[in-house]
């Protein structure tokens, strides 16, 4: 290994050193209240040598969502090559592989849908932001697809795919945004998977033929 290859490799694992501890500090304290120099201290790093690799506290909080949307492109991609899928399986496979990315981290999801909501992305380097923005395009292009193929088979009504898309994106983040607040309240309360189960049937019923 050369001199280059050993330098990019210890700067993407100081990269994940940083990120492993602003997540448990985002996780303990929260957003707003966790600063840059909370993180270092995690990290057992100086705040200049956070700043090296992340130019503000909003930027290293939208890095986090980036893992957990490439493990989404991986799971539909998935449900759209599965042959052995029957058109009235596609839903319940859609949400199966939805939730097998929240149980892989919550945490990072609902960070990602509180993102996606927010003025953070604005606070974003471009490259930063651009790889967001593909990484989701991607996954709705993916979710699209799967509704497509039903339209095509006559399983789902003849609606824009980007639309159902789009519908059960939202339906699924909300949820989550919801249930997660409802827990501030009563943390022992947890609703979601039962919710999340109706929600997806309703939404079968609704589109189905």
């Amino acid at each position: 290994m050369g001199i280059h290859e050993r330098k990019e490799r210890e700067k993407e694992r100081r990269r994940q050193q940083i990120m492993v501890a602003a997540k448990r500090v985002f996780s303990q304290s929260g957003f707003n209240k966790s600063t840059m120099e909370d993180i270092a201290r995690e990290a057992e790093l100086s705040p200049g040598t956070i700043y090296l690799y992340f130019k503000n506290k909003d930027e290293l909080y939208a890095s986090l969502s980036l893992r957990i949307l490439q493990y989404l492109n991986i799971r539909l991609k998935h449900v759209i090559d599965n042959t052995e899928l029957q058109p009235d399986q596609y839903i319940s496979a859609l949400k199966q592989a939805m939730l097998d990315v929240y149980d892989f981290d919550s945490l990072i999801v609902i960070n990602l849908f509180q993102l996606q909501s927010s003025e953070t992305l604005k606070n974003l380097s471009s490259e930063l932001l651009d790889e967001i923005i593909e990484l989701s395009r991607s996954s709705l292009e993916s979710m699209a697809c799967i509704f497509e193929m039903g339209i095509k088979k006559g399983m789902f009504i003849d609606q824009h795919p980007y639309a159902l898309a789009d519908i059960l994106w939202a339906l699924f983040s909300g949820i989550i945004l919801w249930e997660e607040s409802k827990k501030i309240i009563n943390e022992n309360k947890d609703y979601l998977k039962p919710t999340l189960d109706l929600a997806f049937e309703l939404f079968a019923r609704g589109i189905t033929r």
